[in-house]
């Protein structure tokens, strides 16, 4: 399929971007791959809810073969035949991918090893180990405060 075509398949999702790789191409939508298109067919980028519901539509996840051996990404889901044919629901089930998508751009972007608010502390009680700033620099000290002068009155 070139671009022109899939472009027209999704016009009610909006612009696509096309990107050939691995013999297919990913499909961007806001700089980020939503979808892919592989052996004639259309995959989503899909989360756990977003795969529930495709697997009751019948889509199957994506898989390939390497070396003798299929290998399955269930990251992808396969489109539903009956959303290829309507356009209202592959631009509703794209738009559900590019937020899977986004939600993952999100989640890779946070500090790793950052603790939350509310995270339990290391066992034994202690408090976690401050680390050192990247290059293995020192960390600077926080500035002293300068104590005011005591009011006379």
């Amino acid at each position: 399929m070139d671009e022109d075509a899939i472009a027209d398949l999704f016009a009610a999702f909006g612009p696509v971007a096309v990107r050939r790789m691995f013999g297919g191409a990913g499909l961007y939508a806001d700089g980020l791959m939503f979808a892919l298109w592989a052996g004639d067919a259309f995959y989503l980028k899909a989360d756990a809810a977003l795969a529930g519901d495709l697997k009751g539509r019948g889509s199957v996840p994506f898989s390939y073969v390497a070396k003798g051996v299929t290998r399955t990404m269930g990251g992808f889901w396969s489109v539903p035949e009956a959303a290829l044919d309507d356009a209202d629901d592959l631009a509703a089930l794209a738009r559900r991918a590019l937020f899977v998508a986004h939600a993952a751009n999100e989640a890779k972007a946070r500090p790793a090893g950052r603790a939350s608010a509310n995270k339990a502390k290391p066992a034994g009680g202690a408090p976690a180990k401050k680390s050192k700033p990247a290059g293995g620099a020192p960390a600077k000290k926080p500035a002293a405060k300068k104590k005011s002068a005591p009011a006379q009155g």
